[in-house]
């Protein structure tokens, strides 16, 4: 076994009594922290000194697609021109930089490609974990279960003819209370740790109605949450209009993805619930929707001003708010530009750090290992410099990165 490893920096978050500490002396041991600032110092033990920066747990993002965007491969459609191995080696550059901007887990939350029934990011994922590349920890959700023309059924991003591309079950598209059974039953088989479904239309598709419409039935969203509860998984729904939204909170979904026309009524539904929101509001800044269709940049001239201010209202309402950014909506290793986003909004920075550690670790049944720099946590550790706290902008700057005790970035 390595010497444990002695981080020495100016500062530390203390993220669960929200303030900031001087000085910081961690004790890391293998993949967990073992002591702050102890009475007395392990030896042998190597020393890194980071100087003048603020130590915080590994930061986190609950919604992104790390085997599409990033790198150009000079494909002009890479969605129907890149093999699924090409996809998955996409995604190795992808969770580097997500990685090394910080981010040390996220959830992978649905694909929308034709694999053959591969779950990419489940096998990245274990990549990931057997070190034989570099990357955040990920809650694969392999692929998302979609209606026949719903917003996560590819051939609605591009309007593609009958017959070019479809899915099967097993590739998410899924119709009825057998369907969804099967799809939700075959990403569990093969890997998946949460399941995504897709509960109303979109804004960047042309999925038909309004972009609020409810895709499935009650009994639909009801035997999704069922089958993955049996197996001890949560739910994440992608549910833009408030009627999808309520359905999914009668089904016991644990957690909406953007709920960009939550009404009120809504909100106070989803804290009585204990409902959880990601609500990528910083994609509602950042959406190039410059070369989309005539009628996406209208949906979304309509939807963001509103979604914008559903963040609002929900941060008033006391909704457990997590941190996902919806990437690549914007470039991979942007993640930062959320957390800055949810400040606009009317978090106060600690409640935007909390969003993206303590509040995304309880989302997905990591809050006894991850979110805090304790003794016994992983050993997931970023430092920024300045305070955080008081500028929320510094986390776009990240200087050091540690992932389960290994260094990944130290400038």
């Amino acid at each position: 076994m390595s010497d444990p490893i002695i981080l020495r920096a100016d500062r530390w978050l203390d993220i669960v009594r929200g303030e900031v500490r001087s000085p910081a002396v961690l004790v890391v041991d293998g993949s967990h922290i073992a002591a702050v600032s102890p009475g007395e110092l392990p030896s042998p033990a190597t020393e890194l000194d980071l100087g003048n920066v603020t130590l915080l747990p590994g930061l986190m993002d609950m919604e992104l697609n790390l085997v599409i965007g990033g790198p150009f491969s000079g494909s002009s459609r890479p969605d129907v021109e890149e093999s699924p191995s090409f996809k998955v080696l996409r995604g190795v550059v992808n969770a580097r930089t997500t990685l090394q901007a910080g981010f040390t887990t996220v959830r992978n939350l649905g694909l929308f490609q034709k694999t053959g029934g591969l779950l990419l990011d489940a096998d990245l994922a274990r990549a990931i974990e057997l070190g034989w590349v570099a990357g955040p920890r990920i809650i694969p959700a392999g692929h998302a279960i979609s209606p026949t023309g719903g917003h996560l059924d590819p051939t609605m991003f591009q309007r593609l003819g009958p017959g070019i591309m479809p899915l099967s079950i097993e590739e998410g598209i899924a119709n009825g209370v057998s369907q969804v059974r099967a799809a939700v039953r075959y990403q569990v088989k093969y890997g998946a740790k949460v399941i995504k479904v897709s509960a109303s239309g979109g804004v960047m598709s042309h999925a038909g109605g309004p972009p609020g419409a409810q895709h499935y039935s009650q009994e639909e969203f009801d035997a999704i949450a069922e089958e993955a509860h049996r197996f001890g998984l949560k739910v994440a729904a992608h549910a833009i209009g408030d009627d999808a939204i309520r359905a999914c909170i009668d089904a016991g979904i644990d957690c909406i993805e953007h709920g960009f026309l939550a009404s009120a009524a809504t909100l106070k539904l989803m804290v009585e619930r204990g409902t959880f929101l990601v609500s990528t509001t910083a994609l509602t800044d950042f959406l190039d929707v410059s070369k989309q269709a005539p009628e996406k940049r209208a949906k979304a001239a309509r939807i963001f001003p509103r979604a914008r201010a559903m963040l609002t209202a929900a941060i008033e309402a006391g909704v457990k708010i997590a941190c996902g950014s919806d990437l690549p909506c914007f470039p991979h290793g942007e993640n930062w530009r959320e957390l800055v986003a949810m400040v606009e909004r009317g978090m106060t920075p600690m409640q935007a750090l909390r969003a993206a550690t303590l509040v995304s670790a309880e989302l997905i049944s990591m809050e006894d290992e991850l979110g805090q720099i304790e003794p016994g946590f992983r050993a997931d550790i970023v430092a920024v410099p300045g305070d955080p706290t008081e500028d929320i902008q510094v986390v776009r700057d990240v200087r050091f990165v540690m992932r389960d005790g290994v260094v990944h970035r130290n400038d």
